[in-house]
């Protein structure tokens, strides 16, 4: 596992970035390696106390510049004013990632419709609201920006359990695919990155409380056999928000040690065979034949 930075020094530098739930977990370790590398940031969240922070610790670490901003994603008046705000205090901005979310592990039946509305209007329309006022910027004031979703690798494959969050990640997925070919010719590229496990204390307490963590432990699944790092998917963001990666337009990378693929395999499951079953299986299968 490399915990290092993977881009050179002053790699993002000349970058003005918006990172929406920027204040903790995923969002604060891109917004702290991206400070790093000489980026400019303005981190947002519905919790002002909670970005205020994270930007003096940042500043601290990094004597970089961060700018905390309350927005609430769903609503497109706060998500124009952040633009607004942004261009106010930096002049300009040329990049956004699509980083706040909400979720609920639940069966579908248990859940109201507006606990499906409260994740997909944070997920879906809080990812196209930013999206498409960033959008409108920089084809209206010529400039080559880039937009960076953090989606997840079941908004490909879907997944029981976390419908309203699948359904909110598939369609950025299709935002993303549909605006990378569309905006193309302004210079806007659009990704998305796909997540597998990796431990965030606020995310990862709600989701999987501390008795059904022990049963399903993550990392169990992932073939490389561990969780991944925060330094690993900050810098693999980095990347793609970088000009090192210009070729690279309307793609999803998911960055999960394998783990979809295991759980996609119709016969992966049975690594839970001991060698002496395996040798049992042998014997029989060579029996049948003979």
């Amino acid at each position: 596992m490399h915990k290092q930075g993977m881009l050179k020094e002053n790699a993002l530098k000349g970058k003005t970035v918006i990172i929406t739930g920027g204040g903790t977990g995923i969002g604060r370790a891109m917004t702290r390696y991206f400070m790093e590398l000489g980026a400019k940031l303005v981190i947002t969240s519905r919790k002002m106390e909670v970005l205020e922070k994270t930007a003096e610790e940042l500043r601290n670490e990094t004597e970089g510049e961060v700018l905390p901003l309350q927005c609430d994603v769903r609503d497109y008046e706060q998500v124009d004013n952040v633009i607004s705000q942004t261009i106010k205090h930096y002049g300009s901005f040329n990049a956004l990632v699509n980083n706040a979310a909400g979720n609920f592990i639940s069966p579908t039946e248990r859940l109201s419709h507006r606990a499906f509305d409260a994740v997909v209007d944070i997920v879906l329309k809080g990812s196209y609201n930013c999206t498409l006022a960033a959008g409108k910027y920089w084809v209206k004031e010529k400039i080559t920006g880039t937009v960076l979703s953090t989606l997840t690798t079941y908004a490909f494959t879907g997944s029981g359990y976390v419908a309203p969050s699948a359904c909110g990640k598939a369609g950025v997925l299709a935002l993303t695919r549909s605006l990378a070919v569309e905006w193309g010719k302004y210079g806007i590229r659009l990704n998305a990155i796909a997540p597998g496990p990796f431990p965030t204390k606020g995310a990862w307490e709600q989701l999987l409380p501390e008795p059904m963590r022990d049963k399903f432990d993550p990392a169990k699944k992932v073939p490389v056999g561990r969780v991944g790092d925060l330094q690993e998917v900050a810098n693999l963001a980095a990347y793609l928000v970088s000009d090192y990666s210009a070729y690279i337009n309307g793609d999803i990378i998911s960055i999960d040690g394998g783990e979809w693929l295991k759980g996609a395999g119709q016969f992966n499951n049975l690594e839970m065979i001991t060698t002496e079953m395996w040798d049992m299986l042998e014997q029989f299968t060579r029996g049948k034949k003979s």
